[in-house]
């Protein structure tokens, strides 16, 4: 496997991982993949047999895994946070990149 087909690989994963919006489980699989076909790719090519395909292949499975759950890990993180308001009878629930209260339909809490 030459190094433009791993490039091109690479890049054709990139832009598959930002077209996913849908959630943390998704995006971490993807990228998982990604890096996890990438490092078993060059693992590959240098240990054993030389079969960088074989190693991307078995990479791309165990890093699309392992994302799955640290997605799946965060998710069940953002779902916990949320905070039942009763003078609203709704919940709520604190964004750490915006620093702001969000109700769980995503409209700001003021």
């Amino acid at each position: 496997m030459t190094i433009k087909t791993l490039i091109g690989i690479a890049g054709a994963a990139v832009l598959a991982t930002a077209c996913t919006s849908t959630g943390n489980i998704e995006r971490n699989a993807a990228g998982g993949a990604l890096i996890g076909g990438l490092a078993g790719a060059v693992i590959g090519n240098n240990v054993g047999s030389g079969d960088a395909g074989t190693g991307a292949a078995i990479g791309a499975a165990l890093g699309a895994g392992v994302g799955a759950v640290r997605g799946a890990q965060q998710d069940e993180q953002l779902n916990r946070r949320q905070t039942y308001d009763q003078s609203a009878g709704r919940y709520y629930y604190y964004d750490p990149r915006s620093s702001r209260y969000y109700w769980e339909d995503g409209s700001p809490r003021y």
